[in-house]
């Protein structure tokens, strides 16, 4: 099993010919395509980590209507209400195993991250943010159209019988759900809080998954969010959980699982 990170939370995941996609995000005001469209519509198959506008409102570019997309069945109903197709789109809850050719997906119960109050007062108080307050407005409004509810936040296992990844959205977990520890990767969505560093220590000590990656620290919203520092991500992962690989994915490369 292979993966390749295209850019936010958008991955690639491929093994046995059998290619799946997760989190498609393109933004028509992005310097240049973050996710190569060819490629990303080779997959079988789409899944939806939860449906918020970077995670899921683009997804019109890479479904034609004929590419299944497995989201929740709240964000079914937000994609009728934003007039995006929905006609591809099935149902996926907590509990579901889906089967796309070689892969298996399972899904779990999850929960979005908490802003921390150090992160809203940097965008707040970020000149970034009120030289392009348009933008600003602009992504609020999405935002409200594009709402996840407790029960449309979810994380997925992927098999291939062989090696395991366990997928994030966002970075927060459901408590007392049966999550597969010792995976062969993890990944983790470093995005919404001022101490990522803190907040995947949780992940680490209760997953203890072989090997830890992230994503979605890039600028996900030119020009008015900031890329997310990583220094420190590698020795939090050495510090606590001695045993795993931890490495920074560079956008459009394969990694093997």
């Amino acid at each position: 099993m292979k993966f390749k990170w295209y850019g936010t939370a958008s991955l690639l995941l491929e093994s046995g010919g059998t290619r799946i996609l997760f989190d498609p995000y393109l933004r028509s005001y992005a310097r240049g395509a973050p996710l190569p469209l060819r490629e990303a519509r080779t997959a079988d198959a789409v899944f939806i980590t939860h449906p918020h506008p970077d995670h899921f409102a683009d997804i019109d570019a890479f479904s034609a209507g004929s590419l299944p997309v497995y989201v929740s069945r709240g964000g079914i109903g937000t994609a009728r209400r934003n007039g995006l197709r929905a006609e591809c789109m099935r149902p996926v809850a907590a509990g579901d195993r889906v089967t796309i050719g070689a892969l298996t997906v399972c899904a779990y119960p999850s929960r979005h991250c908490k802003y921390d109050v150090p992160t809203v007062l940097r965008i707040l108080f970020s000149p970034r943010t009120w030289l392009h307050a348009a933008d600003c407005l602009a992504l609020l409004r999405e935002a409200k159209r594009f709402p996840a509810g407790e029960k449309d936040v979810l994380a997925y296992s992927v098999s291939d019988g062989k090696k395991t990844a366990l997928i994030f959205g966002s970075a927060g977990m459901e408590r007392g759900a049966d999550y597969p520890k010792g995976a062969d990767l993890l990944v983790f969505p470093y995005q919404g809080r001022a101490d990522m560093d803190r907040a995947i220590v949780p992940f680490l000590t209760e997953l203890v998954p072989r090997r830890v990656t992230i994503d979605h620290f890039d600028d996900a919203f030119p020009p008015v969010t900031h890329r997310v520092r990583t220094a420190g991500f590698v020795g939090t992962v050495k510090k606590h959980l001695p045993s795993a690989d931890a490495f920074v994915p560079e956008r459009g490369e394969w990694y093997e699982i």
